[in-house]
């Protein structure tokens, strides 16, 4: 029977005889094929990059990034960073959004997303559409803490939900795209996306990254389940 450990840095359990844990997957060739191809997207997209940058920043003259915290690889917390789609004061909206709106706190415990989200601004709503609010991930990529392909990053309450499966995402470093971006993102259940994030980590290979990333584009250019 394996036993488990309690990482110092990380609130959540980890087989100590199961060594895939220790190390991402994929190895040295899935973070070589990272770098690589997060240095290259920084390159190419840098214009559009600095466009939104602005349309950010004068659109309401508050930040132009924000980091939410998330959990990576290992039960490792980092701060994931995109471009601001929402209000300031977000957490005060949503608050009273679900005073107001009950049946909404339901379709967000279930999904941790609201199809109609009060926060999000009028730029914020063009970005995640199109998903180029995830562009400053790169940065993450590059740092180490996310993959260009992998399991979406989600926060200690999400975790929860995987039950078990959650020792298959604490293998593999998050995902800027995966099998659920590519699979109908928000439009299928959570349960969906554990079983896609399981079996993603269960049949690793670099072939089958490529093959994710080819089929990302589609899926953002039609915006399939993006909200």
């Amino acid at each position: 029977m394996k036993s488990a450990t309690r990482s110092a840095s990380s609130p959540f359990f980890i087989p100590e005889d199961t060594g895939a844990i220790r190390s991402p997957i994929g190895g040295m060739a899935k973070r070589s094929f990272d770098v690589l191809a997060a240095s290259l997207a920084l390159i190419l997209f840098s214009p559009i990059f600095l466009l939104v940058m602005a349309l950010v920043k004068f659109s309401d003259g508050g930040s132009v990034f924000y980091g939410h915290r998330r959990i990576g690889h290992n039960g490792q917390t980092f701060k994931c960073l995109k471009f601001r789609t929402m209000v300031e004061n977000g957490d005060r909206v949503l608050k009273d959004y679900f005073n107001a709106n009950p049946t909404a706190y339901e379709e967000w415990r279930t999904t941790r997303k609201l199809q109609n989200d009060p926060r999000v601004t009028v730029v914020g709503s063009v970005l995640r559409k199109l998903s180029l609010d995830e562009l400053p991930q790169l940065l993450n990529i590059i740092r180490g803490e996310m993959s260009v392909v992998g399991p979406r990053p989600v926060v200690e309450d999400e975790l929860e939900l995987y039950d078990s499966a959650a020792v298959f995402y604490l293998r593999s470093r998050p995902g800027l795209t995966g099998l659920w971006q590519i699979s109908g993102r928000n439009d299928v259940s959570y349960a969906t996306r554990v079983a896609f994030d399981t079996q993603y980590v269960q049949n690793w290979s670099l072939l089958a990254d490529l093959v994710i990333v080819f089929k990302t584009i589609p899926a953002v250019c039609f915006s399939r389940g993006s909200y």
